[in-house]
């Protein structure tokens, strides 16, 4: 499996990815909802505030990730990871934990100190993401699951609490989302 850095070259495998992992796992309308929000993203990779990475075998695309970034007044570099997706014949087999620690890694290296996720508590509690209250860090839009509001903090420690409601990226500005 490699491990990489995409490109705006790789929309179509993205859309592709998303598109089918969600429709099988979660239905048909959803799985064009996150091929749809995939395409969105994947027209702005490689612009300062979205960057993607991708798990590959061979020339196939089997899993990807988004980071964006969130926009405060402070000067915090904060990056929010949605979606991520691995096909579901690769599922079980450690390559999402995988791909998010590479992702992670990549953004260490950008100096961004703190990444962000609406997602299951108990899957990125594995990866060290811990709870997060709106009081400390506000999400770009009303959430409809606050549990599910996770943050970890780059370079170790408690996250501070941040000032503000953030503008996120414009795919991500649609409150179907949250």
């Amino acid at each position: 499996m490699q491990y990489k850095k995409l490109g705006r070259l790789h929309k179509a495998p993205l859309v592709s990815l998303f598109t089918s992992t969600f429709s099988e796992s979660e239905g048909l309308a959803e799985g064009q909802a996150l091929g749809r929000l995939s395409a969105e993203l994947a027209d702005a990779i490689d612009e300062p505030d979205i960057c993607c990475f991708g798990a590959c075998t061979g020339e196939a695309l089997v899993g990807a990730i988004f980071f964006s970034a969130l926009h405060f007044k402070n000067p915090i570099s904060v990056y929010m990871l949605s979606p991520v997706a691995v096909g579901t014949a690769y599922q079980r087999q450690g390559i999402g934990h995988t791909l998010i620690e590479f992702g992670l890694n990549e953004l260490r290296k950008r100096r961004v100190s703190v990444v962000v996720t609406y997602g299951d508590p108990a899957f990125y509690s594995t990866l060290a993401f811990s709870p997060l209250s709106e009081e400390t860090l506000k999400a770009p839009m009303t959430l409809s699951m606050p549990e599910g509001w996770q943050g970890l903090n780059l370079k170790g420690g408690e996250i501070a609490t941040v000032a503000g409601q953030p503008a996120c990226a414009k795919p991500f500005q649609n409150s179907a989302y949250w």
